[in-house]
C-alpha cells in the first residue's frame, strides 16, 4: 500500500488532507512539539478541538482530525468500525512523518483512541479518553441513534443551523457553536444548508457502539486518562465505575457543570490532562 503523503494546497482554512490511502482524511495541524492526534466525536468535526489545540500550541503538535465519514474527510459507503478508524489514526501518522503520538478523543474519538492503542501499540504513546467508556448502556445508544439521524435535515440559513445547535447543545459557548456551525455544515445546490457528516456512516458507527470493545480497552498498555461531565447523559454512573473497575491504574477526572461534551465546555481542564499524559512519554 503506498504511504500517503501530505497534500500540497490546503483544502479550507488551513486544513490539509491525506493522499494515497484507501480513505483520505481531513486535518488541521497547530503548533509544535511531540504530536497529540485529537479525534471528535459522532457528526461533529476537527473544530471542535480549537481551544485545547490553541491552549497546546507551544508544547505539542496537534493534528485535529475529521474522522472518515465527517468534515472534510472521504465517505465511503462502509467501513465506519473501530478497527478502521484505529488505523485512520496511523495513516495520519504516516501522512505527516510522525512515529508516535497521543491521542485524545471525545466520544466515538474515545473509543477510537483506545482502540488505536490496542491495535497499534508501537505507534500510540498515550491516550485521553474524554466522556466515553465500553459499558455505556444499549439504551443511551438507542437515543444517540435517533438524535443524530434528526440532525441530518436542511436548515434555510447559517443561523438556523446555530439556533439549532445552541437547542442541541444548551451548555456550549457560543464560539463552540460557531464552529460546529461553520465547519460542520455546507450549503446545498439549492442554498439550504446540511451536515457534512454522512448519514449512512452515522448509522454505520453508531451501530459499531454496540461492541463495547471491552477487550482492546483492557488491552491498553500505555498511560492513559480518563475525563468525564459529571451531568453526562451518555456516560452514567455505572458506566464511569465499570470503567474505573477494569483499569484502576487509570487516572480518572470528573468534571463539575459539565455534560458530554467536556472538550467544548472546559477545554483547559482537557488540555491539562493531555499534558499530563505528555509528561509521561517524553
Amino acid at each position: 500500500m503506498t504511504v500517503p503523503t501530505l497534500t500540497t494546497k490546503p483544502i479550507a482554512g488551513g486544513v490539509e488532507r491525506t493522499k494515497g490511502g484507501e480513505v483520505d482524511l481531513a486535518f488541521r495541524t497547530r503548533g509544535s512539539g511531540p504530536v497529540v492526534v485529537m479525534l471528535h466525536g459522532t457528526s461533529a468535526s476537527h473544530a471542535v478541538w480549537e481551544p485545547v489545540a490553541q491552549a497546546l500550541v507551544h508544547e505539542a503538535t496537534t493534528v485535529a482530525v475529521d474522522q472518515r465519514g465527517h468534515g472534510r474527510s472521504d465517505k465511503p459507503s462502509a467501513g465506519y468500525a473501530a478497527a478502521e478508524f484505529a488505523d485512520d489514526v496511523v495513516t495520519v501518522l504516516d501522512a505527516i512523518g510522525a512515529e508516535t503520538a497521543v491521542v485524545a478523543g471525545h466520544s466515538l474519538g474515545a473509543r477510537n483512541a483506545w482502540a488505536a492503542a490496542a491495535r497499534h501499540p508501537d505507534r500510540i504513546s498515550g491516550i485521553v479518553c474524554v466522556d466515553y467508556t465500553p459499558w455505556v448502556e444499549p439504551e443511551v445508544l438507542d437515543v444517540l441513534q435517533v438524535r443524530v439521524a434528526a440532525g441530518d435535515r436542511e436548515f434555510a440559513d447559517l443561523a438556523s443551523v446555530r439556533a439549532y445547535l445552541q437547542e442541541r447543545y444548551p451548555l456550549l459557548p457560543a464560539d463552540a457553536v460557531d464552529r460546529r456551525s461553520e465547519w460542520g455544515y455546507r450549503t446545498t445546490a439549492s442554498g439550504a444548508w446540511r451536515p457534512l457528516a454522512d448519514p449512512g456512516a452515522m448509522q454505520q458507527l453508531i451501530d459499531g457502539f454496540r461492541d463495547p470493545h471491552e477487550r482492546e480497552f483492557r488491552a491498553v498498555a500505555v498511560p492513559a486518562r480518563h475525563i468525564r461531565g459529571a451531568n453526562s447523559a451518555i456516560v452514567r454512573d455505572a458506566a464511569w465505575a465499570a470503567a474505573v473497575a477494569a483499569r484502576p491504574q487509570d487516572a480518572w477526572r470528573i468534571v463539575p457543570g459539565a455534560d458530554h461534551y467536556v472538550a467544548e465546555e472546559a477545554p483547559a481542564i482537557v488540555a491539562e490532562q493531555i499534558r499530563l499524559v505528555l509528561a509521561t512519554v517524553r
